[in-house]
């Protein structure tokens, strides 16, 4: 299972409780290490295993690190509790052979929150990876296996990342150019001297790239192919770093439940601006209606994008009740609001699902309602996403106070610091004297999204 070092510690703690997770593995930077040696104690994870940071660098850089770096090292202690990386690897590498049902053991779960913000592992087997890696392979016309390289900046515990840098990359024998984060310049710098020729990406990236100024004074035209996922991608920023690099950039699309990639753009034919493409091998889109599941809508007109294929998860791990309602009949239903066009390309129009897509990332607003709701000050709040020029989305916040009580901006965002990641913390945050109400007094969102839409002329 794959943690987000970013998480809040009670945001782990709940994925550890949920999972039954048992053993953890991290480094042992102290920015990270501390973080998961305190659940330890908040949770029922049992051991860690601690890998040490200078093992998995080159020579020169392992010596510098040990004395210029020392300092960000944590203090591991010497218990049973925690387990070396060395003594974990310490045998004869012949383990004994474990049976395998390919369709039906489980590989990963990879949490989601779906429709409700509530986090759900989706169980994904190692049949539904090892289709999907191979679905991307054979996406990738023109592709030299072996004689790639490609440059990885998502980070490998997004299930985009995991399929379309690892698991993709290892299959055709590519070397993984691997960066800890996104830095431009450090970016700019490795494409120029390492020479990616595939370059998986969410478009907030690909955005930053075309836009910085310093672009300009490096080669970028190794790069062949790029996947662009996350996050729907704008034709400007597409058209831009197409013309930038070279390169092929198509606009994929997908779900955690479907291991995730399912729809894309070809990289040879049409490439139709503002549409996800057309199905992956295998892959069957239908599209249907709305009230009415058992019903498929005919063609150019909307529904909602169900999915059927060997990358569909086998359910949501011990939720027997939204693993029905979300798999019927061996369709995945999305969440998502679409339809398809003549030639068998799908355009998203809106979406069921209530988050925001910030960055390649889901943000659950109602996991921030959450934590702003443990102020002591907070009567009422409700989140929205907004339209954010370089994350696409970010979240706002619309607060009501407690009678009598007073709270800045600033003073709930101190407080949300410990208990949001960075992409989840508001990027505005706005008091009122009151939030609209539904008829049965259920906070409602519809008035605040169409108030934001019209201050920004309809977005």
């Amino acid at each position: 299972m794959n943690f987000n070092p970013l998480y809040a510690s009670r945001e782990l703690v709940h994925q550890i409780e949920d999972s039954g997770t048992h053993i953890m593995v991290t480094l042992d930077i102290a920015e990270i290490f501390d973080k998961v040696h305190g659940l330890l104690h908040e949770s029922g994870l049992g051991r860690i295993v601690v890998c040490p940071m200078t093992g998995i660098l080159p020579g020169v850089k392992k010596v510098l690190f040990s004395l210029l770096k020392r300092g960000d090292l944590a203090r591991v202690p010497a218990d049973d509790r925690h387990v070396p990386f060395a003594r974990l690897i310490d045998n004869d590498g012949a383990p004994a052979p474990v049976a395998i049902d390919p369709a039906e053991d489980l590989a990963v779960l990879q949490y989601t929150g779906g429709t409700t913000g509530v986090p759900k592992g989706a169980m994904l087997t190692h049949a539904n990876l090892t289709a999907n890696t191979d679905q991307v392979r054979h996406w990738f016309v023109g592709m030299r296996p072996g004689e790639e390289s490609l440059l990885g900046v998502l980070p490998l515990f997004h299930v985009f990342a995991m399929t379309t840098v690892m698991n993709f990359g290892i299959s055709i024998g590519a070397e993984l150019i691997l960066l800890p984060r996104f830095e431009l310049k450090r970016l700019l710098e490795t494409v120029a001297s390492r020479k990616p020729t595939l370059f998986p990406a969410v478009p907030t990236i690909f955005n930053a790239i075309s836009t910085a100024p310093e672009t300009a004074r490096f080669d970028l035209s190794s790069i062949k192919y790029c996947i662009s996922g996350g996050a729907p991608l704008p034709v400007e920023v597409k058209r831009s770093f197409e013309k930038l690099t070279g390169c092929v950039v198509v606009e994929g699309y997908g779900l955690t439940e479907s291991s995730p990639v399912a729809v894309c753009n070809p990289l040879t034919g049409a490439n139709k601006a503002g549409s996800i493409g057309i199905p992956l091998p295998g892959t069957v889109v239908e599209i249907r209606n709305l009230e009415d599941r058992c019903k498929r809508m005919p063609q150019g007109e909307r529904g909602e994008v169900c999915l059927v294929g060997p990358q569909v998860m086998k359910g949501y791990w011990r939720k027997p009740d939204e693993t029905a309602d979300t798999i019927v009949d061996g369709r995945l239903h999305t969440g998502d609001v679409g339809y398809m066009d003549e030639d068998g390309y799908t355009f998203l129009v809106d979406r069921i699902k209530d988050l925001i897509l910030s960055g390649g990332y889901n943000v659950y607003p109602r996991n921030i309602e959450e934590a702003i709701y443990l102020h002591p000050s907070v009567a009422e709040t409700v989140v929205i996403g907004i339209p954010d020029d370089y994350r696409g989305q970010s979240a706002k916040a619309f607060v009501t106070l407690r009678p009598g009580e007073e709270l800045t901006a600033a003073d709930l965002m101190e407080f949300l610091d410990d208990k949001l990641s960075p992409i989840e913390m508001p990027a505005e945050i706005e008091f009122r004297d009151e939030l609209p109400k539904t008829m049965i007094g259920k906070l409602s969102k519809k008035e605040l999204v169409e108030e934001e839409a019209a201050k920004r002329g309809g977005v």
